[in-house]
């Protein structure tokens, strides 16, 4: 394999062999293959086919896909029709693969592939796991990464926690302070870029976004904190945006600058921008250059839930004081957000790590604790409160006119999505899970600390 190390601008980047290391700079990986004469119109031809039928899953392609963590729109939320409402062990199991190492990141799905991340050997092997999704068959099982030192982490968490993202033809699989890797769907790694170390007690848990070109990564930790844009293409720098508004924070200590939120891309009055909570405030940014457009300040760190978006406002987790966490309804503005642009703010039974799942007019937040709220989404106010039983770090997700919550102990309830509490069906499942569900065609998906299943009528 041969690698090409990414110099600054205006040097000549030198071309050596050696395999692509977990260095802390940005590596070109690919391997290279000599064509013979005599199989050039072959090859053109072959190239003709593949490219037209590259072009035919493009069109046809529907929303079926999960590309991302929390779905194709970030905020949890399918249209697709027949997704199983009861399942066990021995109903509804298209099949159950089980998956090498530890992870919890959340399946993400295109076309014919799931992929997830996971890690072995303690930490010191970092993987990319990709398999069939409609046989089960493990295709993929790539150790992309080696960091020499695999750094701290909660003892609920794992040194795989962040959720791949996808683009059809690329694979981009993050282990925070370890670094980043780009790989194609057959597996062949492109870049690495290790270049972007930080100090994060309790692990990675922050997963990657793409927005056009840019592949956004959030890098907040003790020491240092910044929203970072990559070229997707080549794993270099685009731009990278020191956060502000930490002052309060960083006098108090320096573990209260830590936060592990992904962010949400949204478009307003014609302009992308970018959300992302953090340490003492939520900040939205300019996609283009990394500026910030407007902020918000509260009183926290170890922000983990994602922005939502809808009725005109951003359903921001955040918190009014340390480990006390709430959710605020912001309208964007500029600059600071006033009182007037603060719709309303609830602090009643809002988890730490589930993300909050905007229902249209409702919003739904999953303590950790499994107590559920359904909030008026326009004012805040608590419609209905229900215990749901066992314990919540996977986010829920809407399927149409049902909710999908799953508990730690492999129970998911199924939900009536709307302003009555109803529960349509509990299934259980062996294992535990801390990945987020997704969906695809007319199936579930869910990852346990062992498995993956593909749930399907």
């Amino acid at each position: 394999m041969h690698c090409r190390t990414a110099k600054p601008k205006g040097q000549v980047a030198k071309r050596h062999t050696r395999p692509c290391a977990g260095t802390r700079e940005v590596s070109h990986c690919g391997a290279r293959a000599r064509t013979p004469v005599g199989e050039t119109g072959r090859t053109t031809a072959c190239l003709t086919a593949a490219l037209l039928l590259l072009c035919v899953m493009l069109t046809t392609r529907v929303a079926a896909d999960w590309p991302q963590f929390r779905g194709p729109d970030g905020q949890g939320h399918s249209s697709l029709e027949g997704i199983p409402l009861h399942w066990s062990e021995d109903k509804s199991v298209a099949w159950k693969t089980a998956i090498p190492g530890e992870g919890w990141s959340s399946p993400v799905i295109w076309g014919s592939q799931v992929w997830m991340t996971s890690s072995s050997d303690t930490g010191k092997a970092l993987h990319a796991i990709c398999v069939d999704r409609v046989s089960g068959k493990l295709l993929h099982n790539i150790r992309v990464l080696e960091p020499t030192n695999v750094g701290p982490r909660h003892p609920l968490n794992g040194y795989a926690s962040p959720t791949p993202v996808l683009d059809g033809e690329r694979v981009f699989v993050h282990f925070g302070a370890r670094g980043t890797v780009c790989l194609d769907i057959s597996g062949r790694i492109l870049w690495k870029n290790t270049s972007l170390p930080f100090s994060a007690p309790q692990g990675a848990a922050s997963s990657p976004i793409l927005h056009k070109d840019l592949l956004i990564l959030l890098c907040d930790g003790t020491d240092t904190q910044s929203v970072v844009a990559l070229d997707k293409h080549s794993g270099e720098i685009v731009w990278k945006q020191a956060r502000q508004h930490l002052e309060r924070a960083r006098a108090k200590n320096p573990i209260f600058q830590m936060a592990y939120s992904t962010p949400l891309v949204q478009e307003i009055d014609g302009q992308p921008q970018l959300v992302a909570t953090c340490a003492d405030h939520v900040a939205s940014y300019d996609l283009s250059t990394g500026k910030e457009i407007w902020w918000m300040p509260y009183e926290g760190c170890s922000m983990v839930g994602r922005p939502s978006y809808g009725n005109g406002m951003f359903y921001v987790h955040g918190a009014i004081k340390l480990d006390h966490h709430a959710v605020y309804a912001v309208r964007p503005g500029r600059g600071q957000l006033q009182a007037e642009q603060i719709a309303w703010q609830n602090s009643v039974g809002i988890p730490h790590v589930p993300s909050p799942l905007l229902l249209g007019k409702e919003l739904l937040v999953v303590k950790d604790n499994g107590t559920a709220t359904c909030l008026d989404a326009l004012t805040g106010k608590i419609i209905w409160k229900k215990r749901l039983g066992g314990n919540y770090r996977a986010s829920p997700i809407q399927v149409r006119d049902r909710v999908y919550v799953c508990s730690e102990e492999g129970k998911t309830l199924v939900l009536a999505s709307g302003r009555e509490h109803q529960v349509l069906a509990t299934n259980q499942l062996e294992g535990k899970f801390y990945a987020s569900p997704a969906v695809a065609g007319r199936a579930l998906f869910l990852r346990s600390d062992t498995h993956l299943y593909r749930i399907e009528d």
